[in-house]
């Protein structure tokens, strides 16, 4: 059975192949924009990405696949965070880049062929738009922004299905449903209220963040739309295999690339989308006014391993909505005590590869990660017996689940919380309950919990 993907675009499962001579599969997924630490529901469209890519290899072979994703590093939220902060564009966006490679060296996702950063590419965004401005797709504004003409593309709308009586003039089309680039709609300047920005004309909010733009205009930034595109041609071509990102990015992101790339380039964008659904927090959407948008950090202080997470987020299909529990990392770390204990039991065995054929299935099928793991465990609960232990480090390849057991962790307690301790464990000890109870009051009161036993105490940091 082949990998096959369902196509946003002909919102049909189709099956995933190559499309150049070479056989190189080229694949390219939105990435983060790096002004703050990306959270868990972003993390889940990354490691089905992630899955994606390693399938990939499964597929045709590390070799013959290239995979791009990109970093932006300029746009509204990136300048100002670094205006408030008071620092330089490019060191805020540095900091958080490097946050963002260790998240994803915590939750075991592979390093992308290419990672471009949209202000590395300057020059080619500018190309791109000075040619939509010549073929008469683009034009210049008044404060010298340049805007994509959106009725010169009779094909806008064929990716979200979105009609033209519902795109309204001052609507998010810059922002999409990730909040980027508001600022930039600026409905006075346009022709038409659904066009959208190519390139911004500097304002002195940017500070000194400007480059010189096409032809016949001022100096400013790009526009967000026009980084993937650019970045994307630079790096695959003209034409890709695949195009990737949550499903809050499909309009107007996505429906914005389709346009200015297949104007500029007149061929074929992308041949296949995919789009992976939102994470829910306890059935609700992740906000910060209700408390539940959680980092990998957060959890980490919590006591949770990444793995555990990203176990979590492969327990239900990329294509429908996943209801994230903090109970569920728990139940995950159980899980993955399972696996770990199978694949001890069945070390150096040589088996029959066939008897995993169940689990690959599922996931060739549109990446069913849930009826993966289903049958994965189907085969560990009837035993070790014929299991092929290559075969099963296929699979934890597959869905990118590192089981080496986590490191034990030694903590230093410092002298006067153990002085503390054996106070109140005697006091305990002499039956003097107001004592030993002040002492441990003083004991959580230093961040620490002291636990009891039969034949004395442990004493661990508190989680906050």
């Amino acid at each position: 059975m082949a990998l096959q993907l369902h196509d946003s675009l002909s919102r049909s499962l189709r099956p995933v192949t190559p499309s150049q001579d070479d056989g190189v599969y080229r694949f390219y997924n939105c990435g983060p924009t790096v002004y703050a630490a990306a959270h868990i529901g972003n993390f889940r469209s990354f490691v089905v990405n992630d899955i994606i890519r390693r399938m990939l290899e499964l597929e045709f072979g590390a070799d013959k696949v290239r995979h791009v994703r990109n970093l932006t590093d300029v746009d509204d939220k990136t300048i100002r965070r670094a205006r408030e902060e008071k620092r330089p564009l490019t060191e805020v966006t540095q900091e958080w880049t490097a946050k963002f490679h260790a998240d994803c060296a915590a939750l075991n996702c592979l390093i992308p062929h290419v990672e471009p950063a949209a202000t590395d590419h300057i020059p080619e965004q500018v190309n791109m738009i000075q040619v939509l401005m010549d073929k008469g797709n683009a034009y210049r504004a008044a404060d010298g922004s340049v805007y994509f003409k959106v009725s010169s593309f009779d094909n806008y709308g064929r990716l979200s299905r979105v009609k033209e009586r519902e795109l309204k003039a001052g609507s998010a089309l810059e922002a999409g449903n990730t909040g980027k680039d508001t600022s930039s709609v600026d409905a006075d300047e346009k022709e038409d209220g659904t066009d959208f920005a190519l390139w911004k004309a500097w304002k002195p909010e940017d500070g000194d963040v400007k480059w010189d733009g096409p032809k016949g205009t001022f100096e400013g930034r790009p526009g967000w739309h026009i980084e993937c595109s650019a970045m994307s041609k630079k790096h695959l071509g003209a034409t890709i295999d695949l195009h990737t990102g949550g499903v809050d990015l499909l309009f107007p992101h996505h429906e914005n690339e389709i346009a200015q790339s297949e104007c500029c380039n007149d061929t074929e964008f992308a041949h296949h989308w995919y789009h992976s659904e939102h994470l829910l927090v306890d059935g609700k959407k992740m906000s910060k006014s209700l408390g539940n948008l959680y980092t990998l950090d957060q959890l980490k202080e919590m006591g949770h391993s990444p793995v555990a997470l990203r176990y979590v987020l492969l327990a239900g299909h990329p294509r429908k909505q996943l209801n994230f529990m903090l109970s569920s990392l728990t139940a995950a770390e159980k899980a993955l005590q399972t696996l770990r204990g199978f694949r001890a039991a069945i070390a150096n065995q040589t088996g029959d590869p066939a008897k995993f054929d169940g689990v690959f299935d599922a996931l060739r099928d549109d990446l069913n990660t849930p009826a993966a793991l289903g049958a994965l465990f189907g085969i560990i609960n009837r035993g070790t017996g014929d299991a092929d232990a290559a075969t099963f480090d296929r699979i934890m390849f597959a869905i990118g689940l590192d089981l080496t057991p986590p490191a034990e962790t030694i903590i230093e307690i410092p002298a006067d919380i153990t002085a503390l301790a054996e106070k109140r464990w005697a006091a305990k000890q002499a039956k003097d309950w107001p004592a030993a109870d002040v002492l441990r009051a003083e004991i959580i009161t230093a961040g620490w919990t002291m636990k009891d036993r039969k034949d004395g105490y442990d004493l661990e940091p508190s989680r906050q």
